[in-house]
């Protein structure tokens, strides 16, 4: 107990020290002009009251990668602020002269929250939010994908295909899912760390889920995947313009556990990861 104690002095002691010397050296940075804050870019993605959900953090995970990759950085200054959206049914947070690369439609969100007239889009997640954009005169080009499609071909060393030593099944739910799986075996929460969900997705032989982002990670590691609904929380539009973006023709719904484990999964997608890859907003570091 008095090794704890001691430990809690010296971190209260260290955290008063660096913020004396904060408070010591008030000189502004060489080239700083008073009163100007430097702009970076925003990556904005949604984060759950519940905690942080794998599907949406994998948006900081791709665009991060695919920017670094470049030598491009999310904190670099730049002359004016811009925000990103990326991973995600998060359309309806967007404001004029937001990027969108990937993002897609909620379909549960009511139509008036979308307050936007004017964005910069250079992918959408799928034909349907294509065509939603386009009845609202807003431009979107005939590129598709969820970003994390990307996910395997980005980081094909941190999730090495392991052959012939699949894993079993793995249940994916939703966030709204997870109580109705509870006792189910090889779950996979969506509130895991990203890296371990992304993980056992790939292991998997076969991926039953209730989450979109089950789906398209299985989907980026060439894996077996049905979808399983369990409940009415999510709206059928955010699936079925993942599956049309991909190249299948429809979505096919299972609603039982026993019957998602039996149903044939999805044909493999037809979808070319170059078109997106080749549309991510590198334009945006201005060098």
């Amino acid at each position: 107990m008095n090794s704890m104690l001691t430990g809690s002095v010296r971190m209260r002691e260290l955290i008063r020290t660096v913020g004396n010397l904060a408070r010591s050296d008030s000189r502004p940075p060489a080239g700083h002009t008073p009163g100007h804050r430097p702009h970076g870019i925003e990556l904005f993605w949604w984060r759950s009251p519940a905690g942080v959900n794998f599907g949406d953090y994998l948006s900081s995970v791709i665009v991060t990668k695919m920017a670094a990759d470049a030598d491009c950085f999310l904190g670099e200054e730049r002359p004016t602020p811009i925000r990103l959206l990326a991973v995600g049914s998060i359309l309806h947070f967007a404001r004029d002269g937001d990027v969108i690369w990937g993002s897609g439609v909620n379909g549960k969100v009511p139509v008036e929250r979308h307050t936007f007239s004017q964005l910069d889009i250079r992918a959408v997640r799928g034909p349907l939010t294509r065509d939603f954009l386009l009845q609202r005169g807003i431009e979107a080009p005939e590129i598709f994908g969820d970003p994390a499609i990307l996910i395997a071909e980005l980081l094909p060393s941190r999730f090495p295909r392991l052959a012939g030593q699949a894993d079993p099944v793995a249940f994916v739910p939703n966030l709204h899912d997870l109580p109705a799986m509870e006792g189910w075996e090889n779950v996979v929460s969506p509130l895991d760390p990203w890296w371990s969900v992304v993980r056992r997705i790939s292991r998997a032989r076969h991926v039953i889920s209730t989450s979109l982002h089950g789906l398209v990670v299985a989907d980026a590691f060439g894996v077996p995947c049905t979808y399983l609904r369990l409940s009415e929380e999510e709206n059928l539009f955010k699936y079925e313009d993942y599956i049309l973006g991909v190249g299948r023709s429809g979505l096919r719904v299972t609603r039982s556990r026993e019957e998602a484990v039996r149903a044939s999964p999805f044909d493999p997608i037809r979808f070319d990861t170059a078109r997106l890859k080749a549309s991510f907003p590198y334009d945006l570091w201005n060098r």
